[in-house]
């Protein structure tokens, strides 16, 4: 998928993919992971969520990655913060308080960086990609961040001939195989959010899953 697709759908303001509320599901999992304060944890695709804010007030480094120039912008004036801008390899450095995002493609971010990151979290990054680019996804991230890194990853499961992604379903067959590699991916909750997604049901989705996993480097 080209990065113009992304771009363009934050110039014409179709983002209903962002969430205007902190994702329940991160609350509840993510102090199951007992990372230590000052833990950096990367975002990747960040958007403008609310999540890099919540994980910022946990005392973690966060560390966003995200193409759109429109979005990053937009969650610092949004969010009344003030941010310092510099530029390096990786693209332009937003930075306030704890929260840094990299405006720029996160296959360019290197291990020099990515090796940093002992934490991770993924809501809408995997489900965002076709199939054809999730396996190199997986493998240039998580193959990067620190050997001790451990992370939440949340996916849909839906039958993907019911409606065109993005977002995209991933199952679990899918995450097992792409992270096998480098990764543990354990699923620690699975629940039917279909009558809570009006516009699935819209396109014809006649069962939608939300999966959350427990991702830890592989010993």
């Amino acid at each position: 998928m080209e990065a113009e697709f992304w771009l363009a759908r934050w110039r014409d303001g179709r983002t209903h993919f962002h969430q205007t509320r902190v994702t329940p599901l991160l609350q509840k999992y993510w102090p199951t992971l007992a990372l230590p304060p000052g833990s950096r944890v990367l975002v990747p695709l960040a958007g403008k969520s609310l999540d890099m804010l919540w994980l910022a007030e946990q005392g973690h480094r966060v560390l966003g990655a995200e193409l759109s120039q429109l979005a990053v912008e937009q969650f610092f004036s949004e969010n009344n913060l003030q941010p310092e801008i510099s530029e390096s390899t990786y693209g332009s450095h937003y930075t306030a308080g704890n929260v840094e995002i990299i405006c720029g493609d996160i296959f360019k971010l290197d291990r020099a960086i990515l090796s940093t990151c002992s934490g991770a979290y993924d809501r809408a990054a995997l489900v965002a990609l076709p199939a054809a680019m999730r396996a190199q996804y997986a493998q240039h991230v998580y193959g990067q961040l620190a050997d001790d890194y451990r992370g939440i990853l949340i996916t849909l499961d839906y039958p993907q001939a019911q409606m065109d992604g993005p977002p995209f379903s991933v199952q679990d067959a899918e995450v097992q195989a792409i992270y096998a590699t480098h990764s543990e991916a354990t699923i620690i909750d699975r629940r039917d959010i279909l009558a809570k997604e009006p516009k699935f049901l819209e396109r014809g989705v006649q069962q939608l899953d939300t999966v959350v996993y427990k991702l830890q480097r592989k010993r």
